[in-house]
């Protein structure tokens, strides 16, 4: 994908992710995610941060945060989640569609992999049977390297990821076939719920920090 192209691919999984998220039920916006100890409007708190955030609260919030940026990134989910509704969080998305943001050295496919990875952090968890378009995983799939791997506590040595809806695999070992989007949740450290993948292998998961930050 071009620059272009991954920008309209932001826009379009934001503007579809709020959709989705208008229709939950209230009880559904307190469900746990995937990102570890995340409820849906944690996630959703996150995400929408840097559309609410001014870059000097941003200073101070990762000051008080001893300069971490996951430590940061959970202080402000939690508190903003709860200073802020439902709704608010809805509008705060719905508004910021086309908002050029992206993560520090990830550009503007750094934001749709942002985007989507924490979109599926809901969906999944919640069971909805969401796909997310396969150029937009493939373009996400094509951004992660081992350093991204290292970042989300993901280790798979032996293991061998193959997509069963694109043309797309990772790493040499004992095969573990899924859905790209799922795969794509492997290599980011999230656990899924049982029946997604199929074969024996299994990958270790040595930390949870770096899904906040995803």
């Amino acid at each position: 994908m071009t620059d272009d192209e991954l920008r309209a691919a932001v826009a379009a999984e934001r503007t579809e992710q709020a959709d989705l998220l208008a229709a939950l039920r209230p009880e559904q916006w307190d469900a746990p995610t995937l990102c570890a100890g995340w409820r849906v409007r944690e996630v959703v708190a996150h995400t929408t941060m840097p559309f609410r955030t001014s870059l000097g609260r941003t200073v101070v919030e990762l000051v008080k945060s001893g300069g971490s940026v996951n430590r940061m990134a959970d202080r402000c989910a939690r508190h903003d989640a709860a200073a802020l509704s439902a709704g608010e969080l809805l509008a705060s998305l719905r508004r910021n569609v086309a908002h050029p943001w992206a993560p520090p050295g990830g550009g503007v496919r750094g934001a749709l992999s942002h985007d989507v990875i924490h979109g599926l952090d809901i969906t999944v968890a919640l069971g909805l049977d969401r796909r997310v378009p396969r150029e937009r995983v493939a373009a996400v799939l094509a951004g992660m390297s081992p350093r991204h791997l290292a970042f989300f506590g993901t280790d798979l040595t032996g293991v061998r990821l193959e997509a069963t809806d694109l043309d797309w695999s990772h790493g040499e070992g004992t095969p573990l076939r899924g859905l790209a989007q799922d795969l794509l949740l492997v290599l980011c450290g999230r656990r899924l719920p049982p029946g997604r993948l199929d074969g024996a292998a299994e990958p270790r998961f040595t930390g949870t920090e770096g899904q906040r930050a995803s």
